[in-house]
């Protein structure tokens, strides 16, 4: 049967809607600030497979995997022994998943006794489990980061409400009212995919809905096609590199290869380092995220949508027992510092066939904090990811104080923290002067934030990167800023260790600042008038502005 092009056009669009509607409710419904006001989780619509058909436009590591997470999930417990009371768990680094912070649910979607598709969520959890309530860099394997949750199958029913997986759960969690109130908030999204999956089924029919749900990933696929076959045939190379692996001051180099063969990718990551014994290590399942998120952003526009489609053209081969794809137990808390590298080493390939549709490298890093404190036998953890300056591009600036572009995280008010947390307020934040690379187009600017310490016993643990190599700029453009952290203590700044968690006081100030972006072109091309505007706005100094442009800046 032919698919009429107006049921097309509007099951299409009401199956993004609800993947939509599903990222809301998420958002909304969660206890934790990482949730709730940094948004750091995704939903989606998967079909029967497990392939992705509609999501949400939240984070893209986490969705670009979801279909890999889910089928790992189905190969366990295949789709035809499902029942509707059964939910799918998954956050195991080494079986699909990502780390173990995040963590998928499934449910799958039946229409008259049928199973039609799967509604998917995951969020980020403050807290699983492991080796201490921060950030935990010195774990030297995944099972001192958590609670793993291999590929499972539970009853909600009998298992969550009161059952026994809810009950592990609060026996290995310190904060449990909020880890429970998180995954109470991913059901409730579930739900509403299940419900608009069903109302569609209703309306047009379970086998129209099931063939736009081909269309619309075969829809994505030809448009990638479309754009990779007029990228010239070839293999370009690219490499980025870490600032360290978490106990050596040496780079961890990560490096790509794109081959370009007609409408095909393929991108491998041989001569990339191997493996560590810190937290930074990557699974398959994100490094794949990282690529493709990468070849979406520079190949194709906003209005292509990301599903399994996308990814048919592309193949990804990484070499086992590298830092992208870690044979196990190695731990993984921190894969997306690899990630970014990866995504910036891929830019850089594809800056040589296509330089006016890449940007150049930026903050591209999970910069997170995290400050805990043990009280009257209760946890107060507070966990939050920063923003910094993206990369030009051949059309303008980089964006200033903003989210990485792997992550899409939100920034969380300092309302909210100051109604949430009393072991600690923020005292300043903003945008961090002179901290873009300058070109003919400039690179964003990074930003600080400072926090005082209000009680003893406030336990500080911090990772990221960018703190020794800069973001490189391209065709003459000039390199971003680096991260920096301070400790300052009765009016003495102390050296603050970025590799362990550190004990802070009272009347400590703590000040995190990331970095800039980079510039794109030769800055003696930029107009006069934005160099003004720069320095009149206070992001650039006017002795910076006449080094750097000339005099009459």
């Amino acid at each position: 049967m032919a698919l009429d092009p107006v049921d097309y056009a509007v099951v299409s669009q009401a199956l993004a809607a609800a993947a939509r509607e599903m990222g809301i409710k998420l958002v909304r419904s969660a206890y934790s600030t990482i949730v709730r006001e940094a948004r750091d989780a995704s939903a989606a619509i998967l079909d029967r497979t497990g392939n992705v058909i509609a999501q949400a436009e939240m984070i893209p590591m986490q969705l670009g995997s979801m279909g890999v997470t889910l089928r790992a999930c189905l190969d366990a417990f295949p789709a035809d022994t499902l029942r509707e009371s059964d939910f799918l768990v998954n956050n195991h680094p080494f079986h699909g998943g990502q780390h173990l912070q995040d963590v998928f649910i499934f449910l799958p979607v039946f229409v008259d006794g049928e199973l039609v598709a799967f509604s998917g969520t995951v969020a980020h959890h403050l807290d699983l489990g492991g080796g201490g309530a921060g950030l935990n860099n010195s774990a030297t394997d995944v099972y001192q980061e958590g609670l793993l949750l291999p590929p499972m199958r539970f009853d909600y029913e009998r298992d969550w409400q009161g059952g026994n997986f809810e009950r592990l759960l609060r026996a290995n969690v310190r904060v449990p009212e909020q880890t429970l109130g998180d995954f109470n908030a991913q059901f409730s999204a579930n739900r509403i995919g299940i419900e608009r999956v069903r109302q569609l089924c209703r309306r047009y029919g379970v086998a129209t809905v099931r063939q736009v749900m081909v269309a619309l990933t075969d829809h994505a696929e030809s448009q990638l096609r479309a754009a990779i076959r007029e990228i010239p045939d070839g293999t370009y190379c690219g490499e980025d590199a870490m600032d360290d692996d978490g106990v050596h001051d040496q780079p961890v180099w990560i490096r790509a290869q794109v081959t370009v063969a007609g409408d095909s990718l393929r991108i491998g990551f041989e001569g990339t380092d191997a493996q560590v014994t810190r937290n930074i290590n990557a699974p398959w399942a994100s490094t794949f995220s990282a690529v493709m998120s990468c070849l979406k952003g520079v190949l194709v526009g906003s209005d292509v949508p990301f599903n399994e489609g996308s990814f048919r053209p592309v193949s990804v081969d990484v070499p086992l027992g590298s830092i992208l794809n870690p044979r196990p137990p190695a731990p993984v808390r921190a894969r997306m510092e690899p990630c970014y590298r990866a995504y910036c080493a891929v830019m850089k390939a594809l800056a040589q066939v296509v330089p006016d549709k890449v940007i150049s490298s930026g903050f591209d890093a999970a910069l997170i904090t995290c400050l805990a404190r043990l009280a009257d036998g209760r946890y107060r953890v507070c966990l939050e990811t920063y923003g910094g300056g993206f990369g030009a591009s051949a059309a303008s600036d980089g964006a200033d104080g903003i989210a990485a572009s792997l992550s899409n995280t939100t920034n969380s008010p300092v309302e909210a923290l100051d109604m949430e947390f009393e072991h600690f307020r923020i005292v300043s934040y903003g945008l961090a002067r002179d901290s873009f690379g300058h070109g003919r187009h400039r690179g964003g600017a990074g930003l600080f934030r400072q926090y005082e310490v209000l009680q003893d016993g406030v336990d500080f643990s911090l990772y990221g990167d960018r703190f020794r190599i800069a973001p490189d700029g391209l065709f003459g453009g000039r390199s971003g800023s680096r991260a920096s952290a301070t400790l300052v203590r009765a009016g003495r700044e102390l050296p603050l260790d970025l590799r362990h968690t550190v004990r802070l006081q009272r009347g400590d100030l703590v000040t995190i600042t990331t970095s800039g972006g980079a510039g794109y072109g030769d800055p003696h091309e930029r107009a006069r008038a934005a160099v003004d505007v720069d320095v009149e706005q206070g992001f650039l100094g006017a002795e910076q502005a006449r080094a750097v442009y000339g005099e009459g800046c």
